[in-house]
Parts: structure tokens; C-alpha cells; sequence
């Protein structure tokens, strides 16, 4: 934990959110605010001067020194994969698209009309052609009065955690889950129960045991490229799950950003739209500025209920991004995008394997990230630390636990880095590192 908080410290300095000079908080403040003991921050901090991050006074307090200008270093200039994004490939040429979609639309109609207020859930126009191509892509028959245009995902799930969850009550999901639908659920007073996993998946069986012994009436799952494990449901594995969900009574929330990507598996609200809430997003397809997600209610009941909170949280989606994702989608743009940043993923997903090729680890031959786990030697928080003073920055495990301790592993993002090349170089510098014997601990 300690290394922890210096490779925060490091990575924060080297991102320019904390300048030299800059006050630090008082070691208790910080464990207090961290949730940690007070033994932990001091070792944090006199670790970190020792590093040089640092330099303190006695009766002034702590203060961010930083790496002296010109200091030599072995860490590679900051490469970031811990951010989970699509790749920018030259083919999906977005700058030009972009600047094309903004005329057209101003031809069209005017930029300012985009500035006011708008619909929330989007226009009946934008629900038809987002239905539309919604249904184009995932061989469903969605109709618009079930669609909603939302401000990204993690908007939509708040929201149907309100709608569906009672403070206090549980939500089943896989053993290790998207950590934006904890932060969610924690704001909401939802507690979430983790299940068994296995490379599909949420166990079936083990889903059933869950729902039998508890009292939660809602799943949620990622079917297609879990994140961060990137299991992914087979065909049979679905009809399987959506038998569970039936036969308990359950409702499902299906998050499926990655569904565009692997294109031929259908979502498991195909199976039970009834029972069903499926929200796929454009984040992971596309861009996620655009901040669009198409969230299908089970009816149209149930997606006017939504439509009102969200428009109590978040009122609407940005409508200019709306009118440009909706543009993409009925001329073909959005397709062609998917299809390069499809093509893309696949490429680095190559470069993975062959950087990783003696070592065990999951990953989805067009998903955007790698599940790694680490051996014995190394706990991934160590590992983490270890590979940031590299200049590398990944997620350890921990970050997607339930209520279960997580497993000794991290997740690479592979979309992040700014090309093949960028790639390439860090994860020859991680495979570097997970070679070596962990150093010993220092003790302060």
C-alpha cells in the first residue's frame, strides 16, 4: 500500500497535477483520508523523499520536489495503460470526420440550435435512427420507444440503480466487476455480491446458488469482453445465463460496450427483453467524447420511467455530439469507424501475444485490454509500483473487487498508448520487469 501511494505521488508529479513546491497533506490527514494507518503514510512519504519526489521541514511540513531538471532516469516518457479507450487509427481518421459532420450539421441547421435544451433520451428522430442502427449492427428488433440516447453509460447506470435498487439492498455480479458500476452502486447505498467466474464468464450455476440464497432480484454482467478479464459468453453460455435470470425473477442490467467489437453474439437481452436492460455505448466503438450510450428499456413503460431520471440528473445528452453520432450512423461513417478501430485493436492485441507469449494471461482478439495475472513472486501492487517508476501505469485487480479478495493480477490497457510503436516499447519494458525477481521490501 505504501508503494502504492508513491506511485500515485510520481505519477501525479509527472502528470503536472502536482507542481514543485506544492504543500502536501500532514501524514495523518492523509490516512485519514485514504482509510490507511498513519505507519503506512510515513512510509509512503519517506520512501517518496527518498525517490527525490520530496523534500520536507521540520515545522513546515512536506513538500513536492519533484526529479531534478536534467536528472538521468531509466523510466520511458509516461505510458499510460491503465485508461481503457479505443485506439485513434489513422484509418478512422476522426479529425477529418469530425470537422465533415460539424459542417454538415451546420448546413443542416445551424450550430446554435444545438446550445439549448434538448429532449432527454433523445428526439423521437434520434431514437429512430439510433434504433435503427442498433438493430443493424446486433441483429435485434429494438423499437425506438424502448431506445434512449444517454450521456454516456455510467450516467445510465446510476440512473437504473435508482430506479431498480432500494438503499441498503444487493446486486449480483461476476466475482470482479467494471469499477465505475461500484462507484455507482457505493453512491446509490447498493451493496454488490460477487459471483463465481470462470473464461466465460458468471457461472451459471453459481448465479443460481446466488439468487436462491440471497434476496437480490438484480444482475448485472458484461457478456461480450468483461472488463477486466475479457471472458467472453459463448452462445450457449447466454441461453444458459438467461434461464437463470428468468427462472429467479431477476432483472438484468447488460453493459456491453465492447458488443460492436465482436460482432455475431448476440446480447443476452435477445433472450429476455423483458427482463432486460442492455446499454451499449459508443465509448469503446467510436470515441468516448461522443458520450453517447443507447440504453434499451424492456418496455416503453420502463423507459419513460428512466427518461425521467436521467433528465433529474443529468437533464440530456450534449446535443451537439448526439446530432454528429446520429449523422455517423445513417451514412455509414459509424460503421467504417468500428471497422478500423476494430482492425486496430486486432493489431495490438498481436503485439500483446507476442510480448506476452511466455507468460499465461486472457485477452479477446479485437478487445482493447489484457488480463495478466502475476506469479507468486510478485503482488500486483508491487508490480504496479515497480513498473511506474519504469514509466508505466496499469490497474492492479483490487480495483475491480466485489466482496471477495481479488486475484494477484493487473489489466493493460492497449488502446491507450498513441501507436503500435509506443506499445510495443512498453510492454517489452513490462515483460522486462515480470521477468525479474520482485526487490526486496524496503523497510523505513
Amino acid at each position: 500500500m505504501y508503494l502504492r501511494i508513491v506511485g500515485a505521488l510520481a505519477e501525479d508529479i509527472a502528470a503536472g497535477r502536482l507542481h514543485r513546491g506544492q504543500m502536501l497533506p500532514t501524514h495523518r490527514m492523509l490516512a485519514h483520508a485514504l482509510g490507511v494507518d498513519l505507519t503506512t503514510v510515513t512510509r509512503a512519504y519517506a520512501e517518496a523523499h527518498r525517490q527525490g519526489l520530496t523534500e520536507a521541514t521540520v515545522g513546515r511540513g512536506t513538500f513536492v520536489k519533484g526529479r531534478p531538471i536534467g536528472a538521468r532516469t531509466t523510466a520511458s516518457p509516461g505510458i499510460d495503460l491503465s485508461m481503457n479507450l479505443p485506439p485513434q487509427p489513422q484509418q478512422a481518421d476522426l479529425d477529418v470526420r469530425l470537422a465533415k459532420a460539424l459542417s454538415d450539421v451546420r448546413a443542416d441547421a445551424g450550430l446554435a440550435a444545438y446550445l439549448t435544451y434538448q429532449q432527454p433520451g433523445g428526439t423521437p428522430t434520434e431514437r429512430q435512427a439510433a434504433a435503427a442502427w442498433l438493430n443493424e449492427q446486433l441483429a435485434l428488433d429494438v423499437a425506438p420507444q424502448r431506445l434512449l440516447v444517454t450521456p454516456g453509460t455510467q450516467s445510465a447506470l446510476f440512473a437504473l440503480l435508482l430506479a431498480l435498487a432500494a438503499p441498503g439492498s444487493t446486486v449480483l455480479t461476476e466475482r470482479i466487476t467494471y469499477p465505475g458500476f461500484k462507484s455507482a452502486a457505493a453512491a446509490v447505498g447498493v451493496r454488490l455480491i460477487g459471483v463465481e467466474m470462470d473464461d466465460e464468464g458468471i457461472v451459471p450455476a453459481a448465479l443460481d446458488k446466488a439468487a436462491r440464497a440471497g434476496d437480490a432480484n438484480i444482475v448485472f454482467l458484461m457478456p461480450t469482453m468483461h472488463n477486466p478479464t475479457t471472458a467472453t459468453m459463448s452462445a450457449e453460455r447466454r441461453k444458459r445465463v438467461a434461464t437463470v435470470v428468468r427462472r429467479r425473477g431477476l432483472t438484468l442490467i447488460e453493459d456491453d460496450p465492447y458488443t460492436f467489437l465482436a460482432p455475431g453474439l448476440p446480447p443476452v437481452s435477445s433472450l429476455i427483453p423483458e427482463r432486460t436492460y442492455l446499454a451499449a455505448s459508443l465509448s469503446k466503438c467510436i470515441a468516448p467524447g461522443l458520450r453517447m450510450s443507447l440504453v434499451v428499456a424492456p418496455d416503453q413503460t420502463a423507459a419513460e420511467r428512466l427518461c425521467g431520471l436521467l433528465r433529474a440528473t443529468l437533464q440530456m445528452p450534449a446535443p451537439l455530439m448526439t446530432a454528429i453520432a446520429v449523422r455517423w450512423m445513417r451514412d455509414g461513417t459509424a460503421n467504417a469507424i468500428v471497422d478500423a478501430i476494430r482492425t486496430e485493436a486486432a493489431a495490438r492485441q498481436t503485439i500483446a501475444h507476442a510480448a506476452l507469449a511466455k507468460h499465461a494471461y486472457a485477452a479477446h482478439p479485437a478487445g482493447h485490454h489484457v488480463w495478466l495475472p502475476l506469479p507468486g513472486r510478485w503482488p500486483a501492487a508491487r508490480f504496479a509500483a515497480q513498473l511506474q517508476g519504469r514509466g508505466l501505469a496499469v490497474v492492479t485487480s483490487d480495483a475491480f473487487a466485489t466482496d471477495q479478495p481479488p486475484p494477484n493480477a493487473i489489466r493493460l490497457a492497449l488502446g491507450a498508448a498513441h501507436s503500435r510503436t509506443e506499445l510495443a516499447k512498453a510492454l517489452e519494458i513490462l515483460a522486462e520487469v515480470l521477468d525479474q525477481s520482485a526487490p526486496n521490501e524496503i523497510v523505513v
